[in-house]
Parts: structure tokens; C-alpha cells; sequence
């Protein structure tokens, strides 16, 4: 087995929380009828709202395919509703409902609140230093990086 297999391993110990914070999250808000993976685009869209399919696919960086699967359950929930474009009627427009923008406050607080329990017990330095380290690994991969 590789060093990168292990349970112990750095690779291994980072997904795996990653999966937890995910996990705690999707806990909280599937009473909101947001569902893991959907998120992202709800933030996206609270950011600016009014994307286009395409636009919102390369922001969470999603396929379209995908996306619009995602944005047909998100619209039978009642959090987004398609509009066509004022300009180009190829082109179809996402925007939050009203439920969609309330639900989205709760997404931000949800993770929030698991971030600040992920992030319990650190020392301002550590976090600082924890920072520094992620940014200097998203650095190194980004060098090896094709589509960038």
C-alpha cells in the first residue's frame, strides 16, 4: 500500500475531513430542501444573480449537463426559477426565488457554523499559518495544472 493510501496519510486525512465538513453541512440545510452539491450555486446566485446556465456551470465549476439537472430539482423545490434572456432568447437566465435568497441565508449560516466547530481551538497563528499552507499547496497544483 502507498503512503497515500493510508488512513494516516496527509492526502487521506483531508479528504476525509472535507467529507465531514460537507456531511455537517448537507445535515443541516436538507431541512431547506437543499441537497449535497447544491450549495454553490445557490451562493453563486446570491452573489449575482440572474446568471446564465453556461456562466453558472463554469462558476461552481460543474458541467451543464449536470447543472441542469441541478437546477431542475432546485426548481421543483422552489429555490430557482429559469426566465429567458431579455436580449437573446437562446440564452436562459437562473435567479433565486424569494425561498431560494431565505434559504441561501441558511446555507451561509450553516457554514458558518461549521466552520467556526472545524476551526474550534486554534490559535489566531495557527489558523494564519494553516491559511498559508493551503494557499502555498493550491500554488503548487495550480503549476501543474492544464486547464489554467
Amino acid at each position: 500500500m502507498s503512503r497515500h493510501h493510508k488512513p494516516d496519510s496527509l492526502t487521506h486525512m483531508m479528504s476525509h475531513l472535507l467529507k465531514m465538513h460537507r456531511r455537517n453541512i448537507d445535515q443541516i440545510i436538507h431541512k431547506y430542501d437543499v441537497y449535497p452539491g447544491q450549495p454553490p450555486l445557490l451562493l453563486a446566485l446570491f452573489v449575482e444573480d440572474g446568471l446564465s446556465q453556461s456562466e453558472l456551470a463554469d462558476r461552481i465549476h460543474n458541467k451543464r449537463a449536470t447543472l441542469s439537472v441541478m437546477v431542475d430539482r432546485m426548481e421543483k423545490t422552489g429555490l430557482v426559477e429559469r426566465r429567458p434572456d431579455e436580449n437573446d432568447q437562446r440564452v436562459t437566465r437562473v435567479y433565486l426565488t424569494d425561498k431560494g435568497r431565505e434559504v441561501t441565508v441558511h446555507v451561509k449560516e450553516a457554514i458558518k457554523e461549521t466552520d467556526e466547530l472545524t476551526f474550534s481551538h486554534f490559535l489566531p497563528e495557527e489558523l494564519l499559518l494553516f491559511r498559508r499552507l493551503l494557499l502555498q499547496m493550491k500554488d503548487n497544483l495550480r503549476s501543474t495544472d492544464i486547464e489554467n
